[in-house]
């Protein structure tokens, strides 16, 4: 009974991940890539406090899902901007509602950085909203991109990262962690090309020494011949 709920699990987190990567895969196709854009990666929320919204504010369509998503132009300069992107209920389709540029981010809160939490916060320039993942690792997972993203894109302000997890804070060292590999590993294989360069031309150098000594030894060999031969 036990090992057949497991299974049942098992499958059920399968389904939910499958589920979830399509979603996100018809908002880039749908939202992202008209405009040139591509997304790196998105969150499905809800808010913790309801927000008194007016009817008309929301076209009187009734209940949706919110996902908040982050991108970048894949034209030069790269411009990257975080996404409110919503989809109502009996609608296979998508729509795009706030966007605020990454520059306009101030905090990011995780709220709690001892325990998996998929509470979170966004402060930007003109705007504070107070969201619940789905689950805490989607939230982690947003985070650690997030992060990174900040990191290379942003080169004078940079949002505050506070009461999050040191894995999430982890993510851009990870990447460092691999990029230093490549570049050891780079590093390793030139060092080797190099010795196997010198021992190569070493070796050059004993054959054409070889070579002349035989020219030379050819030679007096042919004077002596032909100094008996006289």
């Amino acid at each position: 009974m036990k090992r057949r709920r497991s299974i049942l699990e098992n499958s059920l987190r399968a389904l939910v991940t499958w589920l979830t990567m399509s979603v996100k895969s018809a908002i880039s196709k749908e939202i992202f890539a008209p405009l040139d854009e591509r997304m790196l990666g998105a969150v499905q929320v809800k808010r913790r406090t309801k927000k008194k919204i007016p009817f008309l504010a929301t076209g009187g369509q009734g209940e949706y899902l919110t996902y908040i998503c982050l991108s970048v132009t894949n034209k030069k300069p790269t411009q990257a901007s975080i996404t409110k992107v919503k989809q109502f209920e009996g609608s296979t389709s998508f729509v795009r509602r706030s966007q605020w540029m990454l520059e306009q981010l101030r905090q990011v809160n995780g709220i709690d950085p001892n325990r998996d939490s998929a509470e979170f916060d966004l402060l930007f320039e003109n705007a504070f909203d107070q969201w619940v993942a789905s689950t805490a690792s989607e939230k982690c997972t947003f985070f650690q991109i997030l992060h990174h993203t900040c990191q290379r894109y942003l080169t004078d302000r940079k949002p505050e990262f506070i009461n999050c997890q040191s894995k999430i804070m982890g993510g851009n060292s990870i990447l460092h962690s691999a990029a230093d590999s490549v570049t050891s590993a780079v590093q390793k294989a030139s060092q080797a090309l190099n010795e196997r360069g010198e021992r190569l031309g070493r070796a050059e150098e004993k054959t054409e020494d070889l070579k002349n000594s035989a020219q030379q030894f050819a030679e007096t060999a042919h004077k002596l011949a032909m100094k008996h031969k006289c």
